[in-house]
Formats: structure tokens, sequence, C-alpha cells
């Protein structure tokens, strides 16, 4: 198993590439964004090993552009930053999975395994529910050609309904994933922003494609409403 390490720490690069390749991996280093995506443009690579803050291109543009180009070797972000947003932005531009640092090396060797195993499997950049469509990378959203103004909060909810549109998604699921799984606030202010996104999404176009389920939870309708 072939991967590429892109951290500009050099003594947890070489540590990474030690550990990595005592456990069998083959491993190439690269310690700036601009060195790390030409190694992952010219060589194939069952995964790749990606720190967030680097020089030259940061860890988000680096995964943006592999994406934009149609590379889909699976991609594990490292950084030492754990904020909310900056996990949403890491996945958002592609990324597979996340890890912050400081982290548990077994761990670390247990999802890069697990990523791998996924395979290189193209993955649509923009999601699409009948004729309602949302581009995570760019956060974006439109109903037909019509773009709809959305903020930060609204996206993020609508986002992560439309990966899993046509399931039933519980308000804990949507506050962990969209809010912070220490929020400790009023529930409630789930069915807030599920108003916001009708009032924006669908009662202007006539269409009924964020479902209440009854003691359950949500659901984004897969024909879009």
């Amino acid at each position: 198993m072939r991967v590429l390490v892109v951290d500009d720490e050099r003594r947890l690069a070489r540590s990474l590439r030690m550990g990595l390749e005592a456990e069998g991996f083959a491993v190439d280093v690269a310690h700036d964004g601009t060195d790390g995506l030409w190694l992952a443009r010219e060589n194939p690579y069952d995964a790749i090993v990606l720190d967030l803050m680097l020089p030259g291109i940061n860890g988000y543009k680096v995964c943006e552009t592999l994406r934009a180009e149609g590379n889909w070797t699976p991609v594990l972000m490292l950084t030492a930053k754990d904020g909310e947003w900056d996990q949403v932005e890491g996945l958002d531009t592609g990324a597979d999975d996340y890890l912050t640092k400081p982290f548990s090396f077994p761990v670390l060797v247990a999802r890069l395994r697990a990523v791998a195993r996924r395979g290189a499997r193209e993955r649509p950049t923009v999601l699409e529910a009948g004729d309602l469509r949302v581009d995570p990378a760019a956060r974006r959203a439109w109903r037909g050609e019509e773009e709809i103004a959305l903020t930060a909060r609204e996206f993020s909810l609508l986002a992560f309904l439309a990966r899993h549109r046509g399931d039933v998604v519980s308000k804990r699921q949507i506050i962990d994933a969209v809010w912070d799984v220490d929020f400790d606030g009023d529930p409630n202010i789930v069915e807030v922003y599920v108003r916001h996104l009708r009032n924006k999404l669908d009662r202007p176009f006539g269409r009924e494609a964020i479902q209440t389920v009854r003691g359950a939870g949500y659901r984004l309708a897969s024909n879009g409403g």
C-alpha cells in the first residue's frame, strides 16, 4: 500500500514515515503543499495523509484541486485546528476523514486503512435532489436555475440534509453535525433553521422538500419535493 504524507512538521513527517513503513506501507513525503500536489498528480497512491496548514498551498486547496481534476485518492486530513468549521471545510473540499493533532498513531493507521479500503471512488461534487442542487465546496445552492442566498449555518444544515437525502435524521444528529457535539443550547434551534430553509427553498417554489417525520426528525426528499 503506497501512501503520500504531506506535512511541514519535519519531525512528525519523519516519525510518520518510519511508523508507517514499519506497518508495511511504502511512504513518500512532501513538506509543502506545492510539492504534495505535484507528487499526488504524478504518482498512484492508495491514500494521502494531508496536513491542513501548509506552506505554499494549504491542505484545503490541495484536496480541492485534486478533486476538481478528477483525482479521488482517499485523503486523511491532519490538523492542529479542531474547530467545527475547519472540519466541515476539510470534508466539503473532498477529504475522506479528519484527524486532529495530537493523535494516536494506531488510530491514524486504522483510519488510513479504512479510507484506503473504500478506494478512489468518484463522488459527486454537487449534491442533487430533483431540481435542488447543493455544492458543498463552493457553498452554493440552487433551486432550478435560481441561486438561493443562505447564511453559513443554513447552508451547513442544507448540506447535511442533502448528504443524507431520503433518510430520516434526528435533531441530535443534526446538532452534532451542524453545531457541535458539545452544544448545550435549546435543541429547538433546529426547528428555527429548518423553517428558514423552507422559507427560502420550498415555499417560494411551491415545494415540500424538507419533511418533518413526527417523533423521528427530518428528511430531505430525494426528488427535491
